[in-house]
């Protein structure tokens, strides 16, 4: 299979910040790589390089000849002032399309991208339209490898489960950064972890991401094996060394050099494993064992006339974690504003146990002060201390605790990344004892390890937590129930994300029809029939029918008794692979419709 580029010996550091050094990878055309690594491990800098939007101190890259590379940012960068279309089309023209060309693949993803309206000004958008029209963007450019950094940054449950879609029926190679791990297991079939734990600087896998789980839980549990039995053999050689000249054998001068090259590999392993510190989280609960924290009675909200929910009842009790998604303005910072005690509800009511303590993490971080200095910020009660359940902790051993260096603590907040200011927002929480946590989208900008530390949190607080997010791996591992917040219907309580996505496949079902006045337009003319013409409006519905097939057999194929079975996976593998090719060429017809209409309009 040919190359489409390949790294050999790079290394790239930032002021006194090695990231990587001799770095070499190789990667094959129709690859679709997942790309994790811990903060400030080197992954965008990584996928800029092979975009060669930055240069290598040392080493070199090669790259396929011809090979269209698309780099997906995760800040998106518009003229306000342009339209959607205008956008499109500004790509388009920038890789030397033809006009007709350039017409059928702005109308395409137009169509794909789902905007409604392409005259829109882009300072209308949101921030999750805004990312869409970013990815819609980078397909205009028709990569032949597209480089996607953090791609589902500020895109909702419904922009995620688009993106996937996509990217499963893809005719481009990819890798994709993302913490989001649903996301990876469902769109990658194999996935890479940069980092210094690694001898190569980098542990790859082929398979989806639960396989690579198992296989870098398997390689770092040898690497600490080998650092024990490396460990024993020094041991055992220092002895030796100590002893008198008399005491060692006539092959005393190739011991002491085998002895010093133990050493060596030693030390390599030691500081490989080094590498691999976590954050350390650990909430802390009143201890309180009041069965019933929070009782919510037919709570109802509107807004603006829009009503977001209505007769919601539940409780809360220690021990019970209950998640919230939906799309984007659905209502989950309202609901969770009423259960703060922020926001009262249109109708209903909500019952707090007496003097119930409650914790907040706001992803908006508002309450972060951006100029003060990071140890302010760690121990806002001043000092070289904190108090942490009852223990007094120094400052540069609680700034540890979250991966901080000693020298960054003088360092003013504004300057740290999101990363680091979000876990700065958790060591305040875990300052506070409380009853309930509220975690806002507490994900965001996480790196997986910590992802992990903080589901494992999660699940040990002895209080209640109610958590916003779009991350469907922690939600499913963390979560009792999951309210998927739906204004356009009744929302519900769920068991998992399974249940949510069969819930909306059902309402996909359900599309409505074209009204009466856009089916009596005017009679095409020319070579575009009046055949055409109706196969155009329903194409559309078409694709969201088959797609929806392609998400639920890919969902499907991840359970546990398919996984256990080689002859139900094989034949479910082979109807989704159908079902892709039928997207895919239903895209195909749908470009090819939209041209004759427009060389009839012509």
């Amino acid at each position: 299979m040919n190359l489409v580029f390949s790294l050999k010996n790079v290394s790239k550091t930032y002021g006194d910040d090695t990231l990587f050094t001799d770095l070499s990878i190789d990667f094959k055309a129709g690859e679709q790589l997942g790309l994790i690594g811990m903060n400030g491990s080197g992954k965008s800098t990584l996928l800029k390089l092979v975009a060669r939007l930055t240069e290598p101190d040392t080493g070199e890259l090669t790259a396929q000849p011809g090979c269209r590379f698309v780099y997906l940012s995760q800040k998106d960068n518009f003229d306000p002032d342009q339209t959607i279309e205008e956008i499109l089309f500004d790509t388009a023209k920038k890789n030397i399309f033809d006009e007709k060309e350039q017409h059928r693949i702005v109308q395409r993803a137009i169509g794909k991208g789902l905007f409604e309206d392409p005259a829109a000004q882009v300072k209308t958008l949101s921030g999750g339209w805004k990312k869409k029209l970013a990815i819609t963007r980078s397909l205009c450019a028709k990569p032949d490898m597209l480089l996607l950094d953090e791609p589902t940054n500020h895109l909702d449950i419904n922009g995620i489960i688009w993106l996937e879609n996509i990217l499963k029926t893809a005719n481009f190679s990819f890798i994709a950064v993302s913490h989001d791990r649903t996301f990876l297991e469902n769109i990658c079939k194999n996935v890479m972890e940069i980092g210094r734990v690694y001898p190569e600087g980098y542990f790859r896998t082929q398979g989806q991401y639960k396989n690579f789980i198992k296989q870098r839980e398997k390689f770092l549990i040898a690497q600490e094996k080998q650092q024990a039995s490396l460990a024993g053999k020094m041991r055992r050689e220092d002895a030796w060394l100590r002893q008198g000249p008399k005491a060692r054998s006539t092959k005393a001068k190739y011991r002491i050099e085998q002895a010093g090259t133990l050493r060596q590999k030693l030390h390599a392993v030691k500081q490989r494993n080094k590498n691999s510190a976590m954050v350390n989280i650990d909430f802390d609960s009143t201890g309180r064992k009041t069965k019933k924290l929070l009782q919510a009675y037919n709570i109802s909200k509107n807004i603006a006339g829009k009503q977001l929910f209505s007769n919601l009842t539940f409780e809360l009790g220690p021990g019970f974690c209950l998640g919230v998604a939906g799309a984007n303005g659905s209502g989950k910072s309202t609901f969770l504003a009423i259960l703060e005690k922020l926001s009262p509800p249109d109708s209903g009511k909500v019952d707090w146990a007496q003097d119930l303590k409650i914790a907040v993490y706001d992803q908006t971080r508002s309450k972060l002060d951006q100029e003060a200095l990071l140890k302010d910020a760690l121990n806002p009660a001043g000092g070289d201390s904190v108090n942490y359940k009852g223990r007094t902790i120094h400052i540069v051993s609680w700034a540890k605790r979250f991966l901080f260096m000693p020298d960054q603590l003088e360092m003013p907040v504004k300057r740290l990344s999101g990363g680091e200011q979000a876990r700065i927002l958790i060591a305040d929480i875990m300052l506070t004892p409380c009853d309930i946590l509220f975690l806002d989208e507490p994900t965001n900008d996480l790196d997986i390890l910590s992802l992990e530390v903080l589901e494992d949190s999660i699940k040990q607080f002895a209080g209640a937590v109610v958590i916003v997010s779009h991350d469907r791996y922690l939600m499913d591992s963390v979560c009792h129930k999951i309210l998927y917040l739906d204004p356009a219907s009744d929302s519900q309580f769920f068991t998992d994300f399974n249940q949510i996505l069969a819930h909306r496949q059902k309402k996909n079902e359900k599309i409505v029809k074209p009204k009466k006045n856009q089916r009596e337009k005017k009679s095409s003319i020319g070579k575009f029939s009046f055949k055409d013409k109706y196969e155009l409006e329903h194409i559309e519905e078409k694709i969201l029918k088959e797609e929806g097939m392609v998400e639920q057999l890919s969902q499907l194929i991840q359970q546990p008794e398919v996984l256990a079975d080689t002859k139900i996976m094989s034949k479910h593998c082979c109807s989704m692979k159908l079902s892709q090719e039928k997207v895919q060429k239903l895209y195909d017809r749908w470009e090819m419709l939209e041209a004759k209409k427009a060389e009839s309009e012509n």
